[in-house]
C-alpha cells in the first residue's frame, strides 16, 4: 500500500515536471503581486530596454530615462495587484512610463526625438552604394520625423516602433481610438510630403 502510494506520488511529480512553467507577462504580474522578487527580476530583464527607449524619446536624456525606468518598475512592484489583465502587460507598462515622462516634460519646453527610431537596418546583401543610400534616406527621415508635432511623433513611435494596435495606443495615450487613427493618417501624410520635398520617393517611406 505504501509502495503504491509512493508510485502514485512519483507519477504526479513526473506529470507536474512535464508541464511548462508559465512565465508569461501576465503570470509574472500575478507572482509579483504576491511578492515574488524573482518574477520582478524576470519582468524587468524582459522589458526594461523597451521602457527605456520609450521614455528616452520623451525626455531626450539618458540619465533621466534610466531614473524613469526605475520609477516605472517600482510602480509595477507596488501596483501589480491592481492589474486586471484587460490589456497586454506591455501596454500597461508603457502607459505608466508615458505618465511619468510627461510629468518630467512639464518642466521642459522641448521634446527630442531619439534618432534610432528610423535607424537604417543594413542588409548584408546590399552593396556600399545601396547601404549609403539607405543611411541617407534614414537621416532624412529622422529630420522629417522631428518636424512632426509631439502628438504625431508619439503616435508614430507607438504604432511603428512598439507595434501597438490602434486600441492599445488609445489606452496608453488616453485618447479615443478614432483620434489615434486620424493622427496616424495625418502623420504619415505629413512625413510623405516632407520626404518628397527632400527628393525621396513616397514609395520608399
Amino acid at each position: 500500500m505504501s509502495m503504491s502510494c509512493t508510485t502514485g506520488q512519483l507519477q504526479t511529480i513526473a506529470i507536474t515536471a512535464k508541464q511548462p512553467l508559465d512565465t508569461s507577462d501576465a503570470a509574472l504580474i500575478r507572482s509579483i503581486s504576491a511578492g515574488d522578487k524573482r518574477a520582478m527580476q524576470t519582468l524587468f530583464a524582459r522589458h526594461n530596454v523597451r521602457v527605456f527607449r520609450f521614455v528616452l524619446r520623451f525626455v531626450g536624456d539618458k540619465p533621466a530615462a534610466e531614473d524613469l525606468v526605475s520609477e516605472v518598475f517600482l510602480d509595477v512592484w507596488r501596483q501589480a495587484g491592481s492589474f486586471e489583465g484587460r490589456s497586454q502587460v506591455t501596454t500597461w507598462l508603457l502607459a505608466i512610463a508615458r505618465y511619468k515622462a510627461l510629468s518630467v516634460l512639464q518642466r521642459r519646453s522641448t521634446v527630442e526625438l531619439d534618432e534610432d527610431v528610423a535607424a537604417a537596418v543594413e542588409d548584408p546583401q546590399d552593396g556600399p552604394e545601396v547601404t549609403m543610400q539607405n543611411q541617407q534616406t534614414s537621416g532624412i527621415l529622422v529630420e522629417c520625423l522631428k518636424k512632426l508635432s509631439p502628438a504625431h511623433r508619439e503616435i508614430i513611435d507607438l504604432v511603428y516602433y512598439h507595434e501597438k494596435s490602434i486600441n492599445e495606443v488609445a489606452e496608453i495615450t488616453g485618447i479615443p481610438s478614432n483620434t489615434v487613427k486620424i493622427r496616424v493618417f495625418y502623420a504619415r501624410k505629413r512625413i510623405a510630403e516632407l520626404m518628397t520635398a527632400q527628393g525621396i520617393d513616397r514609395a520608399m517611406v
